[in-house]
């Protein structure tokens, strides 16, 4: 019973009962009840009206916009547009995860059901792959069911209304009431092959972090052996800085290599994926090393666990994320910004208005490079090896 009185027993539990509390929270708590809320899908209404026998008019366009918007199940935020180029437009610039396009002739092609050649019109469904593949399958999925429903309603609307005119329906007529419109789906910013369904960003910048974090570990070791041989410690902080970022962009370089040699990754613009990753890595580093010299080892905790509470939400869409993981995690945390900038070069080539987020990594970069350079300044202890020896 000696053994369930020792202190380092239950010292033990409690150790274990808080890291799985804390990891918990980290890798679970911030995405539990994930769901979507509120997608932005681009809706482009180009249908112009067409005239029934009875000289009502026929407006499509208008009552499928109708259903959708006064559809609440649809977790969709329905921006409207004037033409399918600004719609494209918005995909391009990650405004929206996807794009529905009304044609002009959809109500002409409804009313060519009732005669013998009918001319179904095509509705266009365009996904952003590239800006988040979990949100753009989210958006396939809800536009397709919508777009099934509205043509069964058409197709039902149809049939009454050839149905007061006819007994007979000709066959053409008949197998086209079962498709009143052709759906034609188009991914626009395509991820490419071997990227991990479009999550090769997020998993490019967890590996660059975790290879940082190794690297400023040893610089920083470097930097204290450094300074108790004798080094002056602005020299050796200095050298610390440079020696990183020159390693940082050859441990980017390798990531690269690797991804795309062992591993396969569709690579179409390397030097730029290269430039990034390097910028990201520089900006791990100098954050890592800044903590370090601040703070000593002790800072390996917070790293550690800014990863661990990063990682689940680097390949999420915000609007999956619950409310409160956005604003205390989501909106600051700088490996979701890598990602990110690493998306945007990876699948819309550094588009302009998503560049902020790569604005923010050199932000991060310059800003932890100054508290670098004046941790020079750092009150601390020095040990001086010849005095260790005249007291021994």
């Amino acid at each position: 019973m000696g053994f369930l009185r020792q202190k380092m027993l239950w010292i033990g539990v409690l150790a274990v009962l808080l890291v799985l509390a804390v990891f918990g929270v980290a890798m679970m708590g911030s995405i539990a009840g994930a769901k979507p809320k509120s997608l932005p899908v681009a809706l482009v209404v180009l249908d112009q009206p067409a005239e029934l026998p009875d000289g009502a008019p026929l407006s499509v366009g208008d009552m499928i916009k109708g259903m959708l918007q006064a559809n609440s199940q649809l977790p969709v935020h329905w921006e409207i547009v004037n033409s399918e180029a600004e719609a494209r437009e918005g995909l391009d610039s990650q405004k929206y995860y996807g794009a529905l396009v009304l044609p002009e002739d959809l109500s002409a092609g409804i009313l060519s059901l009732q005669s013998p050649a009918p001319k179904p019109a095509v509705v266009q469904v365009l996904v952003n792959e590239g800006m988040s593949t979990q949100a753009s399958t989210a958006v396939r999925q809800m536009l397709g069911q919508a777009m099934k429903m509205a043509g069964a309603e058409l197709s039902k609307q149809a049939l009454t209304m050839i149905g007061t005119q006819t007994d007979m329906l000709p066959v053409t007529t008949a197998q086209a009431l079962l498709t009143p419109f052709e759906v034609q789906e188009e991914v626009v910013h395509p991820v490419g092959a071997n990227h991990a369904s479009g999550n090769a960003p997020g998993m490019l910048i967890q590996i660059l972090w975790i290879g940082c974090l190794i690297l400023s570990v040893f610089l920083f070791q470097a930097l204290q052996k450094a300074v108790v041989d004798g080094s002056g410690r602005g020299i050796a902080i200095v050298l610390q800085g440079a020696a990183g970022l020159l390693l940082a962009g050859l441990v980017s370089g390798f990531l690269l290599w690797m991804a795309s040699s062992w591993y396969g990754m569709e690579l179409a613009n390397g030097g730029s994926v290269w430039l990034m990753l390097w910028l990201a890595g520089s900006a791990f580093f100098l954050l890592q090393s800044t903590l370090l010299n601040w703070i000593g080892l002790p800072a390996m905790g917070i790293l550690v666990l800014l990863m661990f509470f990063s990682m689940p939400l680097l390949n999420m869409a915000p609007e999956f994320l619950p409310q409160a993981t956005q604003d205390w995690l989501y909106s600051w945390t700088p490996l979701r910004f890598a990602a990110s900038a690493l998306r945007d070069v990876m699948y819309f080539d550094g588009y302009a208005p998503s560049s902020s987020h790569s604005a923010v990594m050199w932000f991060i970069a310059g800003g932890f490079l100054v508290l670098l350079l004046a941790s020079t300044f750092k009150k601390g202890r020095r040990s001086d090896p010849r005095k260790s020896m005249a007291a021994s």
